[in-house]
This record gives structure tokens, C-alpha cells and sequence, in this order.
């Protein structure tokens, strides 16, 4: 069963996202084999980014965690809170799953 990762960024840190983002998308490249989704969270118009959400394919909670972690925007201190929660895939890629 997947992980879920919930990010929100600390506040006026959107030059720090900035700074770190190509480094991040280069680590969640490197790691698709794991990524059922993933994208940032932004305001109702599309613009900004202030955290996101990741959906790792694990059914080991400290694989999810490592994940986390080894992500550039954690290593750069860019958010103020991560939660890793396991997640059930009940509707997935529009089938009803249970």
C-alpha cells in the first residue's frame, strides 16, 4: 500500500523554492521507479508553489521516510512541516479499485 507525502513550504520561502527546484525535479527523476504521482501545491490561479504532494509506490514506510528525506527540498530546509501517511488506492487512474 503507497505512501502519501504532504509538504508545506515555511512561509516567504518561495526564492528558496526557486533556488533548489531543478536540483528536486532532477532527484524525483532519478527516482520514478517509486512515483505514482507527484506535483506542487499552488494557489487557485496555477502560480506559486507553497509544498506538494508525492504518491511512493512502498509498502515500507521508512523507504517512504528515506524518500522524503533525501529529497533536496527537505535537505535545503525549505518546508515547515512533511507528513508521511500510508494511503489506500481505492480509485486510480479513473478505475474503481475496491
Amino acid at each position: 500500500m503507497p505512501y502519501a507525502i504532504q509538504t508545506v513550504d515555511k512561509p516567504n520561502s518561495s526564492a528558496l523554492r526557486a533556488k533548489v527546484r531543478d536540483e528536486h525535479l532532477k532527484y524525483l527523476d532519478a527516482h520514478l521507479h517509486l512515483l505514482l504521482a507527484a506535483g506542487a501545491v499552488t494557489s487557485d490561479d496555477g502560480t506559486g508553489g507553497h509544498g506538494g504532494i508525492l504518491i511512493v509506490d512502498t509498502d515500507d514506510r521508512k523507504e517512504a521516510e528515506a524518500f522524503a528525506a533525501g529529497d533536496p527540498f527537505t535537505k535545503a530546509g525549505l518546508f515547515e512541516k512533511v507528513t508521511v501517511t500510508r494511503w489506500r488506492k481505492a480509485y486510480f487512474n479513473k478505475q474503481r479499485l475496491v
